[in-house]
């Protein structure tokens, strides 16, 4: 375990009503230090590396940088720049995967490698037109040898898997709306869970509104949803298991079963935002606002299933500058390094920061 009590790199926040304590990384490489999005470990397995993003307001492109516990360290690296919430890390080596234009790169959380190719979309694929996104967040395939892409590509969105050995990109699937947030099963290299999203057309301007959110597709096979009906959850992720999906509707964190659409709704005392499971499902870590905007107000909640105690981690005020607007500043917690760690962005000092507390710290304070 990390001795976070211990450690120059972080200073502890305690929050007045719960006495839960985070440790906010207070060592500054970048005015805007911040979590990964919720779908991606930003940990390596053995907990020596966590990576998070970086930003310059006002450029809103973002990199990496990595701290490492073994030697203290927070090693920036310029190299990684990129645009959405795209970054994998490799459980077992701390390497770093990233999308830039129609390609993926990785580089290794030591100071003197460099960076790396790994993949580009075929130039036959993309023609004239632009990539605008690779990957939504890269997830890698259960036997570890593809990430899936969800590319947006001129006007249309293509999917498909992009081995890490630099093979052939194999085509799945296009569409002509905005389909996204691409994610490999855990368990099953041939099934991806995705998402229907708002879709703005970039000829008319019109708008076009989400019917049906959760999607699940398998290779070589038309898409199909995985709820009964069209309905307009958010934020979905795998269950560790690979039979089950997670996703967020309203005041509840919901669990449905992929086979049949079965759900099982777990409320929240508040609305909720993001959330996320620890691997046996028992644990949940998540968000909440009253009004969704960029920057919005936010709280940062913990749920025990097994005793139905919830506490509060972190709040946050709003925050309406640019960064607030612009760098998708949203908490995001997650279980991180095999549910060992929650890792979130915070705002309790003032600046957007990257927190991180054990888990056993918060089972501890709701038995």
């Amino acid at each position: 375990m990390i001795d976070l009590k211990n450690t120059s790199l972080f200073s502890p926040f305690t929050h007045p009503e719960s006495g839960i304590t985070s440790y906010i990384l207070t060592r500054k490489v970048a005015p805007v230090q911040k979590g990964f999005y919720f779908v991606n470990d930003s940990m390596s397995g053995d907990g020596r590396y966590l990576w998070f993003s970086c930003g310059w307001p006002p450029s809103r492109r973002k990199s990496l940088a990595v701290v490492d516990f073994q030697t203290g360290e927070v090693r920036h690296f310029p190299d990684t720049q990129f645009t959405g919430e795209s970054p994998y890390v490799d459980p077992g080596t701390g390497d770093v995967f990233w999308c830039e234009g129609p390609s993926v790169w990785r580089r290794s959380p030591r100071a003197d490698d460099r960076p790396q190719w790994v993949n580009s979309l075929p130039a036959e694929l993309i023609g004239a037109r632009t990539v605008t996104s690779l990957a939504t967040h890269l997830t890698r395939s259960a036997d570890g040898r593809a990430f899936f892409i969800d590319a947006k590509i001129g006007l249309q969105y293509v999917f498909g898997s992009l081995p890490l050995d630099g093979g052939d990109f194999l085509f799945w699937h296009r569409f002509d709306r905005c389909h996204n947030h691409a994610q490999f099963s855990p368990t099953d290299p041939d099934e991806v869970l995705f998402a229907e999203e708002n879709h703005a057309d970039p000829i008319t301007g019109l708008k076009f509104p989400i019917i049906d959110r959760m999607w699940v597709i398998r290779r070589g096979a038309k898409p199909r949803p995985v709820m009964a009906r069209p309905t307009r959850v958010t934020h979905e992720w795998w269950d560790a298991d690979g039979r089950h999906v997670w996703c967020v509707w309203g005041q509840d964190t919901v669990r449905v079963r992929v086979a049949d659409g079965a759900v099982e709704k777990i409320p929240f005392p508040r609305h909720c935002w993001h959330s996320h499971s620890s691997h046996d499902g028992r644990l949940i870590v998540g968000d909440s606002n009253n009004r969704f905007f960029r920057g919005c107000a936010s709280t940062v909640h913990f749920m025990n299933r097994e005793t139905g105690r919830t506490i509060v981690l972190a709040e946050h005020a709003e925050c309406t500058d640019y960064a607030g607007r612009y760098y998708h500043i949203d908490p995001h917690p997650r279980f991180v390094c095999n549910d060992q760690y929650v890792v979130f962005t915070t705002r309790v000092r003032g600046e957007v920061d990257v927190a991180i507390l054990p888990t056993a710290d918060l089972v501890r304070a709701t038995t």
